[in-house]
């Protein structure tokens, strides 16, 4: 049995960047040592098309607090960040005091406009990394609607799934997550905000498909067996590879 506590945050976020970042931060705290933690899409600044510029000097301040947070604890969460004067949705991975793993957005929701304040991100750099020896695997929020990102996931022992999905979509949220685990055999962390406007439906799906979630909390947590994506890939077999 390899045990590991995972933790997904369904949190309210305003327009002050510093108040997101320390209610973030708090909820970080209550999280064990040693656990894996995901946070919701643009968890510090939401998508502030006004002020996009301050949202990535910001960032660097959340990256650093992040890194200190970190020290023992892993956190994925995503953040807009500015690179040669082109603005990225970024899924990073804090792990151990260091950015272990980013990726830019590929998929850009076009109905919320994303494609006209953000550069996509490239295809090539959509690929699995590694907390200690745990294979792991992110798919930013609307990139949950697309098989081929899916298929990059595959073999990955869990997949986060950071989001700013709306109520009007809950369901499809909700059932896409759970299909992804059931699908790739691996945990899901999905994490959604909790505004009015927001599905929540934030969860920790096993590869079984059983569903641990709780849309009044802004918590939700599951102790885990890892060993048991292997179990699963070796008693129904779908050509996903061991560990």
């Amino acid at each position: 049995m390899i045990s590991k506590k995972l933790y997904s945050l369904q949190v309210k976020i305003g327009l002050d960047f510093e108040s997101n970042l320390k209610k973030v931060c708090a909820l970080i705290e209550q999280c064990q040592e040693d656990s894996i933690i995901c946070t919701p899409e643009v968890v510090f600044s939401g998508f502030a098309y006004q002020k996009m510029q301050e949202a990535a000097e910001f960032s660097k301040v959340a990256t650093q607090t992040l890194l200190d947070l970190s020290a023992s604890r892993t956190i994925v969460t995503t953040m807009v960040e500015e690179r040669r004067k082109h603005f990225f949705n970024n899924l990073k991975v804090f792990h151990k005091g260091e950015v272990i793993h980013t990726q830019a957005k590929l998929k850009l929701f076009t109905l919320g406009d994303e494609h006209l304040h953000f550069q996509a991100g490239r295809e090539e750099n959509i690929s699995p990394f590694y907390i200690d020896s745990i294979k792991c695997a992110g798919i930013n929020c609307f990139e949950l609607r697309f098989l081929d990102l899916w298929k990059k996931a595959q073999g990955a022992e869990i997949i986060f799934v950071p989001a700013i999905w709306g109520k009007a979509r809950k369901e499809q949220f909700e059932s896409l997550c759970k299909a992804l685990a059931i699908m790739n055999q691996a945990f899901v962390i999905a994490s959604d905000g909790a505004n009015d406007t927001m599905a929540k439906g934030s969860a920790i799906i096993t590869p079984q498909g059983i569903v641990y979630k709780n849309d009044k909390k802004e918590l939700i947590s599951a102790l885990v067996d890892l060993s048991e994506t292997t179990k699963m890939r070796k008693y129904i077999q779908t050509g996903i590879e061991l560990h």
